[in-house]
């Protein structure tokens, strides 16, 4: 099977990180936002994905050829014209005639996909939201969708499309994508993949929903910092040996981390290659290479190799920053 990920979004609310490292590979409880994502596509049977990839592609393209077995082809969105159009720019990498699997690159999901993929028909992923003005929203006639539309003023319904598409009738999607691009048919200046899924409706094309337990949006510090929390409660581990120091679990230390005469946790991810002497770290993720010594950190993002000393309590901070405090 094939899946379809969206890659090309710059991030903007992850910065500084993303100035230097794509949205899909900031780090979260021990690897990228897009390792969590491939790790949950390799027991449904996918064994081929089109990478839809923007600024610092090559390092999306670098990162998925060297830890995954996948066959990867690659497509540049070079303009950002919304997720309509990047699912679009796949058509010369899938088969019409198969189903596919459109997966959010920066959105991890938990759902019994295996189920999902056995099913005869096209269905959504969709969960229950406080504030469904923000998403493509679904309305039901029993188990079929009726309608959706892409963030309405007045919502049909609180059940919002959250990142995942099992397309069965990928002919269609592609035809119905062709319509609304040359019909010019966008919001605020996007093709939305909303307008082409509602066109298939209205052909008679059927299409379900599946319920998602859980959905983590990592697009921004706060999101990055509870997606870390949930992914650390299911496989938390200590891998590296650890000098004069409390573990307060869960957390996630890598193999070559150097943790001396500190208490690290609950909800620390610490990279290879990062220091940790004379700290108090709990709820904050620290990237390969980062050196913080003599610091208290709570919330907080340490980008790599940058270097932190000093008596803060909160920082979000880039690779190959320092900031030294004196007092």
């Amino acid at each position: 099977m094939r899946a379809i990920l969206p890659l090309a979004g710059i991030g903007s609310r992850l910065r500084p990180h993303t100035h230097t490292l794509p949205k899909s590979l900031v780090p979260v409880a021990g690897k990228p936002i897009l390792g969590h994502i491939l790790d949950r596509l390799i027991p449904v049977g996918v064994s081929e994905v089109v990478l839809i990839v923007g600024q610092m592609g090559d390092m999306i393209v670098d990162y998925v050829s060297e830890n995954y077995n996948f066959v990867v082809r690659v497509v540049n969105q070079e303009e950002r014209r919304g997720l309509g159009h990047a699912v679009y720019l796949s058509r010369e990498h899938v088969d019409p005639a198969e189903p596919v699997l459109i997966v959010l690159g920066d959105t991890i999901v938990e759902a019994d996909l295996a189920a999902v993929v056995r099913s005869p028909h096209s269905v959504l992923g969709v969960r229950e939201v406080d504030n469904p003005q923000s998403f493509g929203v679904v309305s039901l006639e029993g188990d079929r969708i009726a309608d959706l539309v892409e963030k309405p003023a007045n919502p049909p319904s609180n059940l919002a499309v959250v990142g995942v598409y099992y397309i069965k009738n990928t002919a269609l999607l592609l035809n119905c994508l062709e319509y609304i691009i040359d019909q010019g048919i966008t919001l605020k200046g996007e093709f939305q993949l909303t307008d082409a899924l509602r066109r298939m409706i209205k052909l008679g094309e059927p299409m379900g929903v599946f319920p998602v337990e859980s959905w983590f949006d990592c697009g921004n510090p706060e999101s990055l910092l509870a997606t870390n929390r949930y992914l650390l409660d299911r496989d938390g581990a200590v891998s590296a040996p650890l000098q004069n120091t409390v573990v307060i679990p869960p957390v996630h230390i890598a193999r070559t981390a150097r943790v001396a005469n500190s208490v690290v946790g609950p909800y620390v991810s610490v990279a290879d290659h990062a220091v940790v002497e004379n700290c108090l770290i709990r709820d904050s993720i620290l990237n390969e290479g980062a050196v913080v010594r003599d610091i208290t950190l709570d919330g907080s993002l340490i980008g790599h190799n940058a270097v932190v000393t000093g008596r803060y309590t909160k920082l979000n901070i880039g690779d190959s920053s320092e900031i030294i405090s004196g007092s």
